[in-house]
C-alpha cells in the first residue's frame, strides 16, 4: 500500500521541488522545466517506476521528523534497537540554472545502526531506464537529454537494475549523499562539500525567514505556509505553480487527477496579500511582473494558468503505463483546462493590480494599458457563459461566481481610475458595475433556496459563493448573504468542513466525489470572522490547522471520511488560504476586510 499523502514533506531550491517520504524514501523529483522527461520518480508510493530510498535495515521502533526551525531542511529520526539515526535531506539555493543537488546526510547520533540504500532511476515519468554506469565515488545515470550522478563515501553496487549499499553509521558521524541532475550534454558539474552546502542553505533560509513581519498569533503555521509557498515559486521568473506534483487523486481511485505544476491566475490577488502582508515585497513584486508577462497579448486569449515563465500551450496528455496513486488513473501531464474560458480570471487579475497599488508598488509602465484593454473585452465578453472557476467539463454556464468576479474587474478598474489616477472612461465602467450587480442580484440568488446558487436558473449551492463579501460585492451581514452561508453549511458541510460543490456527472462532465476543498474552509472562517461569529471562526481555523502532516504541510482536500489529505500536494492555494485567514482572524485590516476598499 501507498503512503499517504500525508506522510511526504517538501525540500526545494526555489527551482524544482522533491518529495520526501516519513520513512526514508524520495519518490518524486522533477527538474525545473514544466515538460522535462527527467523526473527521478513517476509518482508517489509508485516504487517500480523510481525510489531513492535510505533506511535503517531491520526494525525501526520510532519516527521522529521535522524541519529545521524556518528552513526547508527536514530532519528525519529514526530509532531501532541498536541506537538513533538522523538522516537530513535539503537541496541548496540552486546557482546554475539546469542543475539541480540534492543533499542526504545520515547522522548517527547514538548506539551503532546499521543503514541501507537502494536507487532505481527512471526518467520520463517511469517510461525510460537510464544506462548506469560506476564512476569513481559513485555513479552516473544517462538517457537522452538528461543526466544524474550519485555520489558517496560508502561503496555503492548494482542488484537486478537497483543501485544498493549497506554500511553503518556510529554515534558522532555522518556519511553524505548528493545527487545532481545536470544536462547530458554538458560535462559533469563540480560542487561544494556537502557539510557546507548544509550550512550555507541553513542560513539562506534563516535571512529569508528573518525579513518575515508577523507577530503572534499564528506565526508558526503563518511562516511555514510561506516557506512553502517559497518553495512552489520558480526563482528565474517568480511564477508561483499551484503545487508541487500532479495527478494526485482529489478521491482515492477516481479520475479527478490534475497536473498543479502550472501557475494559475486565479490565485493572483489572494498570493499578493499573502506576501506583502507578510513583508515579503520582492516575491509579490515578482509575481506581479510574472502576472504581466504571461497576460501580454490579445486580451480575448487571456488564459487561466501559464506555464512558469508563462508559456501558454500546455498540452493534456495521459502516461497509461502509470496506474496512478493507488490505483487512481488515468495520469495527466498538462492541463487542457488552459483552453478554458473563464470569466473570474478577468476580475483577479485587475483585482491583483488594484491590491498592488494598495500596497504601495509603483505602476509599471505597461499595466494601465493592458488593464484597459482587458476592460474594453470585458464589457461584451462578460454576458457570455463560460466554464466557472471550478473548471468544469461539462457544458458553459452562467455562472454566478464568474459574473460576481467580472464585477469586481469594473469596481476595480474605476477605483485605479479615481484613487491612482489611471486613464480611463470611468463613467462607463461605473456603469458597467452597475449593469453587473444589478444581474447578478437578479439572476444570481434563488428565491426558493434563499441563496446565491452555483449558475442562473440552478438550485445547487456553491462554495466560490463565499467569496462575496470578501470581494466586496456585497457585505458579510447583508441577509442574502446570511441565509447563502446557512444553505452552504446545510448542503455543502461535511464534518466541519466545505466542499466546492455538489459533484455529479451533469453538472461537470465527470464521475461524482471529491474530499472537502480546504480553501473554501478558509474562506468559510473569513465569512464567520466578518459576521461577528468570531469563536465559531476561529474553532474553523484551528481544526483546519490539524488537518496539517506533521511538517505543517497541507493538501488541496481532506477526505473526511478515510480521514486523509487528498488531491495535489503541497496546495499553493490551501496555505495562502491559511495566511490570509489568520490575518483576517487576528489584524483589524485583514485582507477580507479591506480587499475591496
Amino acid at each position: 500500500m501507498s503512503p499517504r499523502i500525508e506522510d511526504y514533506a517538501i525540500i526545494g531550491n526555489t527551482c524544482t521541488v522533491a518529495l520526501v517520504g516519513k520513512h526514508g524514501s524520495i519518490d518524486w523529483l522533477c527538474v525545473p522545466r514544466f515538460d522535462s522527461p527527467a523526473c527521478f520518480a513517476a509518482l508517489l508510493g509508485a516504487e517500480k517506476n523510481g525510489r531513492w530510498s535510505i533506511a535503517p535495515k531491520g526494525e525501526i521502533k520510532s519516527t521522529r521528523r521535522e524541519y529545521r526551525a524556518d528552513t526547508l531542511i527536514l530532519e528525519t529520526e529514526f530509532e531501532t534497537s541498536d541506537g538513533v539515526v538522523a538522516i537530513i535531506d535539503f537541496m541548496p539555493i540552486h546557482e546554475r540554472l539546469g542543475q539541480v543537488d540534492l543533499v542526504r546526510i545520515v547522522e548517527g547520533r547514538k548506539g551503532r545502526v546499521t543503514m541501507q540504500m537502494e536507487a532505481v532511476f527512471r526518467f520520463d515519468y517511469g517510461h525510460v531506464m537510464p544506462w548506469v554506469t560506476a564512476q569513481h565515488g559513485g555513479l552516473r545515470a544517462i538517457a537522452g537529454p538528461d543526466a544524474i550522478a550519485l555520489h558517496s563515501t560508502v561503496e555503492m553496487r548494482g542488484e537486478d537494475f537497483t543501485t544498493k549499499a549497506d554500511f553503518v553509521v556510529a554515534e558522532g558521524h555522518r556519511v553524505p549523499f548528493t545527487l545532481t541532475y545536470y544536462p547530458s550534454h554538458e560535462p559533469e558539474p563540480g560542487g561544494k562539500h556537502p557539510y557546507q552546502m548544509l550550512k550555507e542553505t541553513e542560513s539562506w533560509w534563516r535571512e529569508w525567514a528573518g525579513r518575515c513581519t508577523v507577530q503572534e498569533p499564528w506565526r508558526e503555521p503563518i511562516m511555514r505556509s510561506l516557506i512553502t509557498l517559497k518553495a512552489l515559486t520558480y526563482g528565474p521568473t517568480g511564477g508561483i505553480v499551484a503545487a508541487a506534483t500532479t495527478s494526485l487523486p482529489e478521491k482515492i481511485g477516481g479520475e479527478r487527477n490534475w497536473d498543479y505544476r502550472i501557475c494559475w491566475l486565479r490565485d493572483s490577488t489572494f498570493t499578493l496579500y499573502a506576501l506583502s502582508i507578510a513583508g515579503y515585497y520582492d516575491e509579490a513584486k515578482a509575481w506581479r511582473q510574472w502576472l504581466l508577462r504571461a497576460i501580454a497579448g490579445e486580451p480575448a486569449k487571456l488564459q487561466i494558468m501559464y506555464g512558469l515563465a508563462g508559456e501558454r500551450r500546455l498540452t493534456e496528455f495521459e502516461v497509461p503505463w502509470l496506474a496512478g496513486y493507488e490505483n487512481s488513473a488515468p495520469v495527466r501531464i498538462g492541463n487542457a483546462a488552459h483552453e478554458q474560458f473563464q470569466l473570474d480570471v478577468y476580475g483577479e487579475v485587475m483585482d491583483s493590480f488594484y491590491a498592488a497599488r494598495k500596497q504601495g508598488f509603483d505602476s509599471e509602465p505597461e499595466a494601465a494599458a493592458v488593464q484597459n484593454a482587458l476592460m474594453e473585452f470585458l464589457e461584451a465578453a462578460w454576458k457570455e457563459p463560460d466554464e466557472g472557476i471550478w473548471e468544469v467539463r461539462g457544458p458553459r454556464r452562467h455562472f454566478t461566481h464568474s459574473k460576481m468576479m467580472a464585477w469586481v474587474a469594473a469596481d476595480r478598474a474605476v477605483k485605479l481610475i479615481e484613487k491612482f489616477g489611471n486613464a480611463g472612461p470611468a463613467d462607463r465602467w461605473k456603469k458597467l458595475r452597475e449593469e453587473i450587480r444589478a444581474e447578478v442580484l437578479a439572476r444570481g440568488f434563488n428565491p426558493r433556496r434563499n441563496a446565491f446558487v452555483q449558475d442562473y436558473g440552478s438550485d445547487l449551492l456553491d462554495a466560490s459563493l463565499l467569496m462575496m463579501p470578501l470581494i466586496g460585492f456585497l457585505p458579510a451581514t447583508d441577509p442574502r448573504v446570511i441565509s447563502t452561508v446557512a444553505a452552504i453549511e446545510h448542503d455543502l458541510l461535511s464534518d466541519g468542513l466545505v466542499k466546492r460543490y455538489q459533484t455529479q456527472s451533469d453538472v461537470d462532465g465527470l464521475p461524482p466525489g471529491e474530499g472537502t476543498f480546504l480553501a473554501c474552509t478558509f474562506w468559510y472562517a473569513d465569512n464567520l470572522a466578518l459576521m461577528g461569529r468570531q469563536d465559531e471562526a476561529r474553532e474553523v481555523f484551528e481544526r483546519l490547522l490539524s488537518l496539517r502532516n506533521d511538517v505543517g504541510l497541507l493538501a488541496e482536500e481532506y477526505d473526511t471520511i478515510g480521514k486523509r489529505q487528498v488531491g495535489n500536494f503541497p496546495q499553493a492555494f490551501s496555505h495562502v488560504s491559511l495566511i490570509n485567514t489568520a490575518h483576517n482572524l487576528s489584524l483589524s485590516k485583514g485582507p477580507a476586510k479591506t480587499r475591496a476598499n
